[in-house]
């Protein structure tokens, strides 16, 4: 497409395929911020090649006169070379993974940590003498408290792993909520919320005789928070609310939500599913009771997650599965049980998972949440206006703070319909409701297209997705 002046509405690419973008040297490349051990750099006496390894020297004469970029360039290219699967081809061309909302790829560091754990490690945990039961266990538990760093958590004991953020929101229904939650209570949820986070309230509510209370959004997908204030009351005893919308890429306000239920004396829970792979996340300065989040969607393997609860809380809450590993003692007569986390983690868990999900935390750490946030926003910011620009497409979802999602509908084509016309040229995006359908109802939506955008992903990646639709619009029947 072009503009009214005949310029190109996309900016050219290099011979290398990397945009001539100002952006690219604002923030740490994987080969600064990764390890210089591997990408050794020729020194001069007179400029250091990594200013945050040289130490200052101790002459007497002044400082230095330079100073670093406070944002190194990130280099995508490097990036994408940690992540095999993007070197498949599709339909004969290069993979464009847009849909990283449902799931993320995973780099190479993370696949070969679960193939050691297998290779020399594997065992049951907690329950043997021998060496290998003490590597796995290691093991394990080193990735309990590289989660809890990773989020800000008081300690390891208030990680608790799980298959998903479903599965951990189910069990905060289960445990906390069926010990606490009686007819005439209220639950307030937003109108934001995957299934997962609607779907065991209401089960809850239906057994309980509480009632289910809904955050109303506006036409561009933003919580009405003065509503919100309004459906706060003494009745209130748990607001579950997302950080981001898995389907409009909506960014919550979780630390205003968090504090204004808290003044009304309600416990409080926050669905970091997709936040978690965006953004740093402080689970003491957001101030929620819970917080869950899925390992597959930070580019950890599937079927591991976690539930964070502060350590008061869950000290108070009675266990959900029972059986092994989550008792202390068990007679005929009865059963003790262990302290949080264990018992909240009945049966052999995920362990090789567990582990691989440390070892994406410590990848995404190592590249740095805050330069995958910058980059992933500068994507955001890249794509809107062009496929926005397409003949046909109304963008779904445009409030002023988002995370990397950009949902839209086209013109003469049902949703399903454009993303198998992106597969045709490899480019796989989501098309349907997404797990959240009162928000597309409320917007008038039964499905939308759904491209999601990862710190791997290009801008030369946007440039096809949006030449594909430019040729979906050309054709439009209607």
């Amino acid at each position: 497409m072009a503009d009214a002046a005949g310029q190109s509405a996309h900016p050219p690419v290099s011979t290398s395929g990397i945009h001539n973008d100002p952006f690219l040297t604002a923030i740490p490349s994987l080969r600064e911020v990764l390890s210089p051990q591997r990408f050794p750099e020729p020194t001069s006496s007179a400029t250091p090649s990594f200013y945050f390894l040289d130490a200052p020297t101790s002459t007497g004469t002044t400082a230095p006169t330079y100073l670093p970029d406070a944002h190194p360039p990130f280099d995508v290219y490097a990036v994408r070379n940690d992540f095999p699967i993007l070197r498949e081809q599709v339909n004969g061309h290069p993979l464009v993974w847009f849909d990283n909302a449902a799931t993320t790829q995973k780099p190479r560091s993370v696949i070969e940590r679960i193939t050691r754990f297998y290779e020399h490690e594997n065992s049951n945990i907690h329950r043997a003498a021998h060496e290998l039961a003490a590597r796995s266990t290691d093991a394990y538990e080193q990735a309990r408290d590289i989660v809890a760093r990773f989020i800000g958590a008081s300690s390891a004991e208030e990680i608790i792993f799980v298959r998903g953020a479903t599965e951990g929101i189910n069990l905060i229904a289960q445990t906390w909520g069926r010990k606490n939650i009686r007819a005439g209570d209220e639950i307030i949820i937003s109108h934001l919320e995957h299934h997962a986070n609607i779907v065991p309230w209401q089960m809850l509510a239906a057994e309980t005789g509480a009632q289910l209370k809904v955050i109303p959004v506006d036409d561009n997908g933003e919580l009405l928070l003065g509503e919100y204030t309004r459906l706060l009351s003494d009745r209130t005893k748990l607001v579950s609310v997302t950080h981001v919308s898995n389907a409009l890429g909506t960014i919550t306000p979780v630390r205003e939500i968090v504090a204004e239920a808290q003044r009304a004396g309600a416990v409080t829970l926050v669905d970091g599913a997709q936040s978690v792979p965006h953004t740093s996340i402080d689970v003491r300065s957001i101030g929620a009771d819970f917080f869950v989040f899925s390992g597959h969607k930070l580019f950890g393997p599937t079927g591991i997650g976690v539930v964070y609860g502060k350590s008061e809380i869950l000290q108070d809450v009675p266990p959900w599965q029972g059986g092994g590993n989550m008792i202390s003692d068990v007679t005929l007569e009865r059963s003790l049980f262990q302290p949080p986390p264990g018992r909240f983690e009945a049966g052999t868990g995920n362990i090789a998972d567990a582990v691989g999900l440390g070892a994406a935390i410590e990848y995404v750490e190592r590249l740095g949440m805050d330069a995958i946030a910058r980059y992933e926003h500068h994507l955001l910011e890249y794509a809107t206006p062009r496929v926005a620009a397409v003949r046909g497409v109304r963008l779904v979802g445009t409030a002023a703070d988002k995370a990397s999602v950009l949902s839209f509908v086209m013109d003469g084509y049902e949703p399903i319909e454009v993303g198998r016309a992106l597969n045709e040229q490899g480019i796989a995006v989501r098309a349907g409701h997404h797990c959240a359908q009162p928000i597309l109802r409320r917007l008038g939506l039964e499905a939308t297209v759904r491209p999601s955008f990862a710190f791997y992903n290009t801008c030369a990646e946007i440039d096809r997705m949006v030449a594909a639709l430019d040729q979906l619009a050309a054709r439009s029947p209607r």
